[in-house]
């Protein structure tokens, strides 16, 4: 196990750092022998992290101590004819996909970025573009062994109240150590995908409504800045893992057609440390925003793409998150359900009408619900912003759309949250009070703690 450090952690919207004891266990044994230690009376108690891909203070610790899990990131068994992979917590989706493609298999769920761990994945129940078909990440989780604040290790399965709290509960019920997961067959390292344009935010409901079930994955990017009849256009993306016929129409010499399988990533340079506040203000992301919109296609299909480029497109801009500054950014994401229609265009309206300067802005549709306690989707509607964190009057503008949001039967995301007050968390997740009991059983004094569980009394 390294020495301990004490470092100033922030998530990766960069806001609200807290100094904490940051602890690399490198065995199974190290890591209990950290949370046995982190009991202690007057000990502020622990908190795992991975990748720090949480945009906001859900793997912090103010005054105490966050496990830095990737130091255990080994593949220990793959079942190529099953489909099915044995690893630490700590591996990351890049290095599951590296391993995994060349196999035939992909990872059954990724979010927006590759660049998160299995244990992360699983405490988040992280969601991406194929909701409505697959569902979120511990769906797809057959077993894992989770270390308590006991110091014992547990083989938790699904279909347990273990499995449903640790699901979507932020590191609190535990440190995740391996994980069995169910994989996803694929022919090829390609996406085919459709891209066309929507009008406006009626229009791209109309779209996602009527053509989802027919792709794989879908997501849509949506111009927050439009207003009057442009309100909520929106570029449409679906995909589906490309077979190997399609390769047909590569050109013969093209690498892909050598090899099909093959995982392969573009790299651009590294956002610069030092950006000047308000480069990304109502003016230069309203140009991205229009740019954006006019050089998309207004309906093309069946293009070929890399993996790397459908679903990470950002992860080739090291850091990135630097371009909002010093200041940093707020990721806010929510969901309502079917039928709250109505709740979605008013949102839209009022930070299209506000002026907010949000160019990474994505809508999608949630399929059935998952089964854990504190995981995010519901059935319905997701709308994803980033906004920059020093933007005047934003804190009071969500908390009135956190109103607005719990008010329709809706949520916010948890792994993205920075801000949300507590009085509205048990609105927004009505089996609460349920994980709460859980924890108090298993952990009675506390020894797993964050930044967010002190915030939102989780």
């Amino acid at each position: 196990m390294s020495a301990d450090t004490t470092v100033a952690l922030t998530g990766w919207g960069r806001t609200a750092p807290t100094a904490a004891r940051l602890v690399r266990p490198g065995t199974y044994q190290e890591a209990v022998t950290a949370v046995r230690a982190c009991g202690a009376p007057g000990s502020r108690g622990a908190i795992p992290r991975g990748l720090g891909r949480a945009y906001g203070d859900a793997a912090q610790n103010a005054g105490g101590a966050v496990l830095d899990m990737t130091g255990l990131d080994r593949v220990h068994a793959i079942d190529a004819d099953g489909g099915t992979v044995l690893c630490d917590a700590g591996v990351s989706l890049h290095r599951l996909m590296e391993v995994l493609l060349p196999l035939g298999w992909f990872v059954p769920v990724t979010p927006g970025t590759r660049y998160v761990t299995v244990g992360g994945a699983i405490g988040a129940d992280i969601h991406g573009k194929n909701h409505h078909v697959s569902g979120s990440f511990a769906r797809h989780v057959l077993s894992f062994e989770l270390l308590t604040a006991d110091g014992g290790i547990r083989t938790v399965t699904p279909g347990t109240p273990l499995f449903d709290a640790t699901a979507g509960g932020m590191g609190l019920t535990g440190v995740i150590l391996t994980a069995t997961v169910r994989l996803q067959p694929v022919e090829t390292a390609l996406m085919s995908v459709d891209t066309e344009r929507a009008t406006d935010l009626d229009d791209l409901m109309a779209r996602l409504t009527a053509g989802d079930h027919r792709h794989r994955y879908s997501v849509a990017w949506i111009d927050l800045l439009a207003r009057g009849a442009a309100t909520g256009r929106a570029v449409l993306t679906r995909g589906d893992h490309a077979p190997s016929a399609a390769l047909d129409a590569l050109p013969r010499t093209a690498r892909a057609r050598r090899a099909p399988l093959a995982f392969r990533t573009s790299r651009f340079p590294a956002a610069p440390a030092f950006v000047p506040e308000g480069l990304l203000g109502r003016t230069t992301v309203g140009l991205f925003n229009e740019l954006w919109y006019r050089r998309a296609p207004r309906a093309r299909a069946g293009e070929l793409q890399r993996i790397s480029t459908f679903f990470h497109p950002l992860d080739g801009v090291p850091h990135w998150n630097r371009v909002y500054g010093r200041g940093g950014f707020v990721q806010y994401q929510f969901v309502v359900g079917h039928g709250r229609e109505d709740t979605l265009r008013r949102v839209v309206r009022r930070i299209s009408e506000r002026r907010c300067p949000s160019f990474l802005a994505v809508l999608k549709r949630f399929g059935e619900a998952d089964p854990g306690w504190l995981s995010f989707p519901l059935p319905g509607w997701t709308l994803a912003m980033d906004l920059p964190a020093g933007l005047p009057g934003l804190a009071a503008f969500l908390d009135e759309l956190d109103e607005e949001v719990a008010g329709a039967g809706g949520r916010v995301y948890l792994a993205k949250d920075a801000r949300l007050r507590p009085d509205l968390l048990d609105v927004m997740y009505p089996r609460l009070p349920g994980f709460r009991a859980l924890r108090a059983e298993l952990d009675p004094d506390g020894v797993f703690a964050s930044d967010l569980s002190r915030r939102l009394n989780l």
